[in-house]
Parts: structure tokens; C-alpha cells; sequence
């Protein structure tokens, strides 16, 4: 016989307690839940359905091709506002989708291939955060993972899209409209290129000749774009809420237990920076006196110690505000200080290790290793000011998205900068004043650095821009201009380079 309710006890005591994720904290459900992640049934937008067409037919061009660049920004912004339309985005998603097409834009004005990398992981970074408007560490770092999981999603929802507009219509007689549309286009568009050159030359930059393996990689590369942008969009519409899995604060650790190694952090911090205080009072003739070294060869050994420093001081924040208890305000005020203390004096070790770069590169120049760890110190420091105010506040929910906000806004400063062009422009100065300059290295920077270089004396020209002299030898299509490559292109020809 089936077991009946006992009816003495109610009806909440005889049903089994829910499972839960971590002990002692309140249970949170699936990552397939409903709840984390609602399914919907309603059809996707035509709109939405026009705009990833397009968009796939702008990536199958910008993304085969030999160059990046204008085509890049543009296909960032489609494939954001194919994403976002028709869908209720907050200020906060629309500030990080203009990040990401600044981000991507910059592929429009540099030509340095390691920096439009940079700039393209972070941009891909923002936009995730954009569609998907995580807003803990947690969803942050599952919504890196939610294109995976909205494959499927996006298919149906697709599907329930397509379904009732080819209702009628079958699939075989929407082939045939559209090939007989793209050979009346063919043909007549030939028949026009024909008749007059100006109209063949514009067709001519629009519709380039393409040999038939390079229009099955474009037509390939073009849906899987397509996919792609669906997939942005579904989850731009069903937004996953990861931020609701996050295990509840326990009790924590006693104030002794983490004050007492935090004050030791603090001491030998301050210790440190005594000692580069007494340094930077000696003139460095301290530093020369007792470590038998020069201050440039100091400065090189200390700078990446440094740089661990500073990276290991951030997860030490992040335990210590994960642990400590902050049940009396005696917590909260003994946490304050010594976590506010522990971010200043992290600020000024990366001051210090800034100085030690910087003195390092007036003795043996620029390099892009150099100039990019600069700029990630500088956002190290930026960080530990965030932290910093919000360990005042002991409130940090906004300080996910600040953490990845600077880090972009940092890296399109130093696109701002010109990277390379400030590199040549340097080492060009030190040569004119000490007559040292290395040819081979300044020859492997992209073109955005070929208006310092031409202001070398003929010998050394010739070598830093033959290459590049050769590489920016023919034209671009529209979707591949790059205005460095442009100023570069247009000095070379007014001043020819001789054989090195």
C-alpha cells in the first residue's frame, strides 16, 4: 500500500529538505534551472533575423581577408545591435557595447598586430558582458561559458523565428528567388562594368574578383557568423542569471586570525617603501654602493618581483574580504584600515615599479614588452584604488565591472598612445643623443611607427622601412582600410626608400 500523509504532522515537516550546493549556506539551484536560466518560447524577431544575415555577409568579407581593419569596428557594432534589438538593455549594457566597438575600432587606426589582438580579446570580453549583463565574478566568469550552452537554445528559438514567415513558401522556391536575383545582379552588373570604367572600378572595389576557394571560405566563415550572432542574440533575450549562484557568507574567521598576518603584510610593505623613499633620496648612489650593480640592471631585476607583488597583493585582498568576519564594527573598522593601508602602500610599489621601468628604458630603449607591462602596472594601480574604496565602503558589487572596464579603458589609452609610433619615437630621440639605436628591432614595428622612423638619417631609414616599404606595396579594399597603414603608404611614396 502507498504511504499516506500522517495526519498529525503538516503537510511542510513530511516533504524532504532540498539539497544544498555548499554546506551550510541556502540552497541555490541548477545551472539549468528555470530559474537561472528562464526558457522561452516566444519566436525570434525578423529584424534580428535580417541583421544577422547581414551581419554574416560583412564577416565572410572582413574576416577573409589580407589586412584588418575599417570592416572590423563596423562588424562589432552589427553584431551588438543585431543582439541588443528589440530587447530591454539597461545604461550599464549599452556603456560596455560602445567599449567593445571602441575596441574593436581600433583595428581602423593601428596596424600593430599584438595590439588589435589585445584589443579584440577585451572587446569579445565586454561585448559578453553587454549581451549578458553579468554583474558578480561569478557570472561574470559562467557567462564567458554561456555562448556553449545557448547553442541549442539559439536553433529553436531561430526555428520558432523562421517557421511561420516560410509558411507557404517552400524551401526549394526561396532558393530559386534568390538565384535568379543574384544572376540578374551578375549579369547586368557586368553588362554595366562594361559599358563604362568608372562604374567597373567601383564595382570593382565593392565586389571584388574572388577565385572560387576564396568564395567557399567566405561562405563558410559568413554562416558561421551568422550562427554566431543568433546565438548573441538568444542570449541577449533569455539572459542566464549566474549571479544568483553564489554561496552564502558564512560566519568567517575571527578578527585575530587574519588581522594579525595582514598587519605583517602591512609592515614589511612599509618596510619596502622606506627603503625606495631613501633610494630615490640618494640619488641611487645607495643602490650603487652596496648591490654592485648599475641602476639600470637594478632596476631591470626588480621590476618583474615587483609586478608579482603587486598581482599576489590582490588575491590576498580577495581572501581576506572573502574570510574575515565583519560582525562588530570593531571588525569592520580593523578591516577598513588595514586593508585601505595594505591598497596604498600596493599603489606605491607600483609607482616604484613604474620608476624602475622607466629608468631601464632610458638606458636601453623601448620595446612593446616594455611599454606593455608599463600599461599593465598602471592598471594594477587602478585597481587597487577600486579596492581600496570599496573596502571603505566594505560594499563591492559594482567592482566586477569596474575591474574589467578600466582594463579596456587602459587599453584603448594605450592604442591612444600610438604603442609602436611612441616606441620609434623614442629610440629615434636616443640615438640623436647618444648614437645607439637598434635597426633590427625598429624594422619589425608595424607602420604605425613609420613616421618617426623616417625622420632617421639615410643609413638607418633605408634598413628600419624596407620591409615595411614592401608590405604596404599595393591597395586595400574599403573594409581593410587602416589609417596608419594610410599615413605610412603616403610617406613612403613621398619619400622612396633606397636599398639598405
Amino acid at each position: 500500500m502507498p504511504e499516506t500523509e500522517s495526519p498529525d504532522k503538516p503537510a511542510e515537516l513530511t516533504k524532504a529538505p532540498p539539497p544544498e550546493l555548499w554546506p551550510g549556506t541556502h540552497p541555490v539551484p541548477p545551472l539549468w534551472s528555470d530559474r537561472i536560466w528562464p526558457v522561452s518560447t516566444a519566436p525570434a524577431p525578423l529584424t534580428v533575423l535580417i541583421g544577422a544575415a547581414a551581419t554574416g555577409i560583412l564577416g565572410a568579407l572582413v574576416l577573409v581577408a589580407d589586412e584588418i581593419g575599417l570592416g572590423l569596428g563596423l562588424l562589432a557594432l552589427a553584431v551588438l545591435v543585431t543582439a541588443l534589438a528589440n530587447n530591454a538593455t539597461t545604461p550599464l549594457q549599452v556603456g560596455f557595447a560602445a567599449l567593445s566597438v571602441a575596441l574593436f575600432g581600433v583595428a581602423t587606426f593601428r596596424s600593430a598586430p599584438w595590439l588589435i589582438a589585445l584589443c579584440i580579446l577585451a572587446g569579445a570580453l565586454t561585448a559578453l558582458l553587454a549581451i549578458t549583463a553579468g554583474r558578480t565574478w561569478t557570472g561574470l566568469l559562467l557567462g564567458t561559458f554561456a555562448p556553449l550552452g545557448a547553442v541549442s537554445r539559439a536553433a529553436r528559438w531561430t526555428g520558432r523565428g523562421i517557421a511561420p514567415r516560410t509558411k507557404g513558401a517552400p524551401v526549394g522556391r526561396v532558393l530559386v528567388v534568390g538565384t535568379v536575383s543574384v544572376l540578374l545582379l551578375v549579369v547586368f552588373g557586368g553588362l554595366f562594368a562594361g559599358a563604362d570604367p568608372v562604374f567597373a572600378d567601383l564595382l570593382g572595389g565593392l565586389v571584388p574578383e574572388v577565385p572560387p576557394a576564396l568564395a567557399i571560405v567566405r561562405t563558410i566563415v559568413g554562416v558561421l557568423v551568422t550562427a554566431g550572432v543568433l546565438v548573441a542574440a538568444c542570449l541577449a533575450h533569455q539572459k542566464p542569471d549566474f549571479d544568483a549562484i553564489i554561496p552564502a557568507r558564512g560566519t568567517g574567521r575571527s578578527r585575530l586570525e587574519w588581522a594579525i598576518p595582514l598587519g605583517a603584510l602591512n609592515t614589511l610593505f612599509a618596510c619596502f617603501v622606506v627603503v625606495q623613499l631613501v633610494v630615490l633620496a640618494d640619488g641611487n648612489q645607495h643602490v650603487l654602493r652596496t648591490s654592485g650593480l648599475t641602476y639600470a640592471e637594478y632596476a631591470r631585476q626588480g621590476f618583474w618581483q615587483l609586478l608579482a607583488v603587486t598581482a599576489l597583493t590582490l588575491l590576498v585582498v580577495a581572501v581576506v574580504v572573502r574570510v574575515a568576519r565583519r560582525e562588530t564594527r570593531a571588525d569592520r573598522t580593523t578591516l577598513r584600515v588595514l586593508l585601505g593601508a595594505l591598497c596604498v602602500l600596493a599603489v606605491l610599489v607600483v609607482a616604484s615599479a613604474l620608476r624602475r621601468m622607466w629608468i631601464y628604458e632610458d638606458a636601453y630603449g623601448f620595446t612593446r614588452l616594455r611599454v606593455l607591462v608599463q600599461a599593465v602596472e598602471l592598471w594594477l594601480g587602478a585597481v587597487f584604488v577600486l579596492v581600496g574604496f570599496a573596502g571603505i565602503r566594505l560594499r563591492g558589487r559594482w567592482l566586477p565591472r569596474a575591474v574589467i572596464a578600466t582594463g579596456a579603458l587602459t587599453l584603448l589609452a594605450l592604442a591612444t598612445v600610438n604603442p609602436d609610433g611612441f616606441i620609434a619615437e623614442r629610440n629615434v630621440a636616443r640615438y640623436a643623443e647618444t648614437g645607439r639605436i637598434d635597426v633590427a628591432s625598429l624594422a619589425d614595428l608595424s607602420p604605425d611607427a613609420v613616421p618617426a622612423l623616417d625622420r632617421l638619417p639615410a643609413p638607418q631609414r633605408a634598413c628600419a622601412l624596407q620591409l615595411m616599404e614592401y608590405q604596404l606595396n599595393g591597395d586595400e579594399a574599403w573594409y581593410t582600410a587602416n589609417v596608419g597603414r594610410v599615413r605610412a603608404r603616403a610617406i613612403l611614396q613621398a619619400h622612396p626608400v633606397k636599398n639598405c
